[in-house]
């Protein structure tokens, strides 16, 4: 392990991967892989440093074993870790925020006109989380977005060798953290647009640990709601398994949300009885 490198003037300078032997650089690259999966699907935004630092210890020890040799996690290269937990969230961030713009169809313009619909358009998407719906406009198809799935497979499953399909066996089925993480970054990419014209807004836990909270819970409730159908287990088993085979209180979902998910599923149910029935008429008539 080396030593903490000094300046000529004897100042502390920050460890580089580059300053590990092969061995100690090999386990790391592997440790932060795992670490990021890790902390997207079990803690996006920790609670506390007692929660990173036992997602980073799993991490470096799945990399060991996958490796067969055991190195010590020392506090540089746990330090070296901890950092990806901000990296991957604002790497996230940036790619849903040109799907989202493109999605919901804002547009960068000058005209008085293009800038109230852009921000008549975020005010509106996001009362009740309108926009983790499938039809934002008729409100069906609840946590159905598409935009969803296709933040999925851009962040996770763009190729063979990105995380989702490497490490399949933390996004198989997708887990509820991950899409509450995800949802939350939509909310901040259309917070973006919230005065009409595009602005940055960091997707960082003192802005957006509590809009992920509130969408955890609304998952958490929708399971609860929906449980004698499972619904939310289709939805997620569906967004975690295709490539492998501005306030909290706005994004809050209400429980009329989740009954109108029930209607709309019994419905679907009806209709395929009806269209079953059909066909077995039609056959029998063949038959005759």
């Amino acid at each position: 392990m080396p030593k903490v490198k000094k300046s000529m003037d004897g100042s502390a300078q920050r460890l580089k991967a580059s300053d590990f032997d092969d061995i100690t650089k090999e386990i790391l690259t592997t440790a932060i892989t795992i670490f990021r999966c890790l902390v997207v699907t079990r803690a996006p935004f920790p609670d506390s440093i007692l929660i990173e630092t036992k997602l980073a210890k799993e991490a470096w020890h799945e990399a060991c074993s996958a490796k067969g040799i055991n190195v010590r996690l020392t506090p540089g290269l746990m330090k070296m870790i901890l950092k990806r937990t901000s990296h991957v969230r604002g790497e996230l961030k940036t790619k849903m925020r040109s799907l989202t713009g493109s999605f919901f169809g804002f547009r960068a313009n000058d005209s008085r006109e293009v800038i109230r619909r852009n921000r008549d358009r975020a005010e509106s998407l996001k009362e009740g989380s309108l926009f983790a719906y499938k039809d934002w406009e008729s409100k069906q198809g609840i946590y159905k977005t598409d935009l969803l799935q296709m933040g999925v497979n851009h962040m996770w499953f763009a190729n063979r060798n990105d995380e989702g399909i490497v490490y399949h066996q933390y996004f198989n089925p997708l887990p509820v953290e991950t899409m509450a993480l995800l949802l939350a970054s939509i909310e901040c990419c259309i917070d973006e647009w919230g005065t009409g014209i595009k602005e940055d807004v960091k997707f960082s836990a003192a802005n957006y640990a509590s809009v992920y909270n509130t969408h955890l819970d609304s998952l958490q409730r929708f399971e609860e709601h929906t449980a004698p159908y499972k619904l939310l287990e289709k939805i997620l088993f569906h967004a975690g398994v295709d490539f492998l085979l501005a306030s909290s209180t706005g994004s809050r979902v209400t429980e009329e949300a989740f009954d109108d998910a029930l209607l709309e599923y019994e419905q679907e149910m009806q209709d395929e009885e009806e269209e079953q029935d059909e066909r077995d008429g039609t056959e029998a008539q063949g038959d005759m």
